[in-house]
């Protein structure tokens, strides 16, 4: 597929096999992590990049849509506090250095902006 077009990036996060009760939960409560500056949800954005569950606790693999995104360090924030809200459990955030582009998007997201 070509890259940058939405939907063709999509993350498999490891808790999909072994907790999708868990990853259901998360991925509900992190939809309402809006970036202030796309007015696109983090999930919708594909700025979670895994979700691993091991031993009571999570870590949250995420990246930014820039890397000097001014509102990084509060998304950051707000994703760990409603990660550990929706799974009861502690979340640690790993933050990825991998380059956002508009194929991690949910598919169809993309003609909303006239870019496809």
């Amino acid at each position: 597929m070509m890259r940058g077009t939405p939907g063709t990036n999509r993350p498999v996060w490891d808790a999909e096999k072994s907790d999708p009760d868990m990853v259901k939960k998360l991925k509900e409560g992190l939809k309402e992590i809006i970036d202030p500056e796309l007015g696109l949800n983090i999930v919708q954005l594909g700025l979670i990049r895994n979700l691993k569950i091991e031993d009571g606790a999570a870590i949250v693999s995420m990246i930014l849509t820039t890397p000097f995104c001014p509102y990084g360090p509060a998304m950051i924030e707000a994703t760990r506090k409603k990660a550990e809200e929706s799974l009861g459990i502690p979340v640690g955030i790993d933050l990825g250095l991998e380059s956002w582009d508009f194929s991690m998007m949910e598919e169809g997201l993309g003609g909303d902006w006239g870019i496809y």
